[in-house]
């Protein structure tokens, strides 16, 4: 006979099997800890599908297996979705729709893998679906607010978190003058309508990315959607000389790219030429179809054929970048920024779009970009505490955000379990002195916040 108090563990983990065959690491240790934990609370864990030996992991890695693994639990058993790694909603988001019980959505606290961003994507995609769940993270699955938390969802069904930090709009004063110039400008920002270029929507399972046509238009805002393969097409009639010129652009402004001989596991010089291909094709397509934004999809389809684009990405949302030439020889947006959302999440290309519209009416430097929320910690400096927030970006980080824009930044290959074609990052090092002052030490060594802009 099964205990009435038995709960689910299920994890959804990447369409790429050498991604979650790395992954399963942290997994593993992730979800021995919660069992050990949800047994002592006096809890039966099953886990909801086994380890495949095979494939050398045990996450849900496709739509069609989520599916069938939802088929065979009781929907009316708890499930805990515990996350350690990037995932893909897709996954589990049809099975969770018919799941008539209390959902968790679960993170681990680690710097070291995506736990955090996977469940936060998670999140983010039930509530557009409407579904009802709880979210709960934790270090070790033993500090007392995850065990009190945990008791709460077991023993309620959901979670209440603290958000008396959280405040209403209409309860904030905001002068009349401010209100009247953000009118003004929402109400020319519609009047005036914009493109959105999508180059293949919903990328990564990213349901949450995706905003509904009927909803965008309501602020002037229309989608072009564009196909990675006109984007490959593209790139094959930009001729190597202009690749090059892109190149050497890069290395006079003082751009590093550590470049290897082993396209395997190495940048190679012809993989970031490739790139720079993929960013002068960009600013064609944008320039043929009118568009104010683009996102590029490419971690799905592109991935198989051409090198990463985040080189691409973050040349195009800067003002200071290589020139790229139209079929006239006239210079294409010159002396403006083409913002990019990378990775096609569309809340980001509407959030870029308008604050570069809005900055460059201030005369601001418009450039912006998207940061997942990863990880953090406390840190101790001064004989003081600081808890510090690590941002990370997948792409479309632009120069000018770095320190010493160019000369700041040096191109690294793409994590092989990720992308097999390769191409390189925009990665920037920091030395916490100059942002903490001297003798600023991590757990009493010296060491470099690293900003990698990379999967």
């Amino acid at each position: 006979m099964k205990s009435a108090n038995r709960v689910y563990v299920v994890a959804s983990g990447d369409l790429r099997i050498s991604a979650n065959q790395v992954g399963w690491t942290f997994q593993s240790k992730m979800e021995e800890l919660l069992s050990s934990t949800l047994k002592e609370l006096g809890w039966e864990v099953e886990r909801g599908h086994p380890y495949n030996k095979e494939m050398q992991h045990g996450f849900i890695d496709s739509q069609r297996m989520g599916m069938k693994v939802f088929k065979t639990l009781d929907p009316t058993t708890p499930i805990i979705v515990a996350e350690s790694v990037w995932q893909y909603t897709h996954h589990v988001l049809p099975g969770l729709y018919s799941h008539n019980a209390p959902i968790l959505v679960l993170a681990n606290w680690d710097g070291k893998s995506s736990g955090l961003v996977g469940a936060l994507n998670l999140k983010g995609s039930l509530t557009k679906a409407g579904i009802e769940h709880s979210c709960l993270w934790s270090k070790d699955f033993t500090d007392s607010f995850f065990i009190e938390k945990l008791k709460e969802w077991l023993g309620t069904g959901k979670i209440e978190h603290d958000k008396s930090h959280v405040k209403k709009l209409s309860e904030i004063v905001i002068p009349a003058e401010l209100v009247s110039k953000g009118r003004l400008f929402a109400n020319n920002f519609k009047k005036e309508q914009a493109i959105m270029g999508v180059f293949d929507e919903g990328c990564m399972g990213m349901f949450n990315a995706i905003i509904p046509d009927s909803n965008l238009h309501k602020l002037g805002v229309f989608k072009e959607r564009l196909s990675q393969s006109a984007l490959f097409a593209e790139m094959s009639r930009v001729v190597d000389d202009d690749a090059y010129r892109i190149l050497t652009w890069l290395k006079n402004e003082g751009m590093q790219f550590e470049w290897g001989e082993n396209p395997l596991t190495e940048l190679t010089q012809e993989q970031t030429l490739e790139q720079c291909k993929m960013y002068i094709a960009a600013v064609r397509i944008a320039d043929e179809f009118g568009c104010d934004v683009i996102g590029i999809q490419y971690q799905q389809g592109l991935k198989d054929l051409v090198a990463a684009s985040d080189l691409a990405e973050g040349l195009l949302n800067n003002v200071s970048r290589p020139p790229v030439f139209g079929k006239n020889g006239e210079e294409l947006f010159k002396g403006k920024s083409l913002p990019h959302f990378n990775e096609v999440d569309e809340c980001a290309g509407l959030d870029g779009l308008i604050t570069t519209k809005l900055w460059e009416i201030q005369g601001l430097p418009p450039e912006n970009t998207l940061h997942d929320i990863r990880w953090g910690e406390e840190i101790e400096f001064d004989g003081r505490s600081e808890f510090v927030w690590v941002f990370l970006i997948s792409g479309a980080a632009p120069p000018a955000h770095f320190i010493n824009e160019y000369k700041g930044a040096s191109s690294e290959r793409q994590p092989p379990m990720y992308f097999k074609k390769g191409g390189g990052v925009s990665k920037v090092l920091v030395n916490l002195e100059i942002l903490f002052g001297a003798g600023y030490t991590w757990k009493t060594r010296r060491f470099f916040v690293i900003l990698e802009l990379g999967r």
